[in-house]
């Protein structure tokens, strides 16, 4: 099989440059990147089809290809990877529009609790099965309790229209 160089650095690009965003902080660049890996991927399913042929139905010859057909299996594959990148974006787009009617910036930012969780001691008093906060300074037990639930939630944006939800 003879591929296209052209066609194998414009997916290794579009991979590249999916990588690339993927690992940055922004959910905007983030859905950018797994768009742009996606098709990248497509890309090489479609070169890894093989030759151009006639289509994949029996009985239908082109002129161009006669009796050699195209690989109907990697056809079939790429439509069910952009239906199913379709849904991702979909649903990635509607993360970054609840998230911003938390907080108006795109950035993800390091969850405090997992560097509680990193700072936490090794020792069984200390294991996540008890019921006892971590003190945020020192990342050590407390005996005061979880304060999770609809309090320790922050308050979503409101327009200047509804009144400001911060006051």
């Amino acid at each position: 099989m003879i591929a296209n160089l052209s066609l194998l650095l414009a997916a290794g690009a579009l991979i590249g440059a999916g990588v690339y965003l993927i690992l940055d902080r922004a959910m905007t660049k983030m859905m950018l990147g797994l768009m742009l890996a996606g098709n990248g991927a497509n890309l090489l399913i479609l070169l890894a089809g093989g030759k151009a042929g006639s289509p994949p139905i029996m009985g239908r010859d082109s002129v161009l290809h006669g009796e050699q057909i195209s690989d109907p299996l990697a056809q079939a594959m790429i439509l069910t990877a952009i239906v199913i990148s379709m849904a991702m974006t979909a649903f990635i787009l509607t993360l970054a529009f609840r998230q911003y009617g938390y907080r108006t910036a795109d950035l993800i930012e390091d969850d405090s609790e997992d560097t509680a969780i990193a700072k936490r001691p090794p020792t069984a008093s200390a294991a996540p099965d008890h019921d006892a906060s971590n003190d945020p300074e020192t990342g050590r037990a407390t005996s005061v309790g979880d304060s999770f639930g609809p309090r320790s939630f922050e308050q979503p944006l409101q327009s200047e229209e509804d009144g400001d939800s911060r006051s």
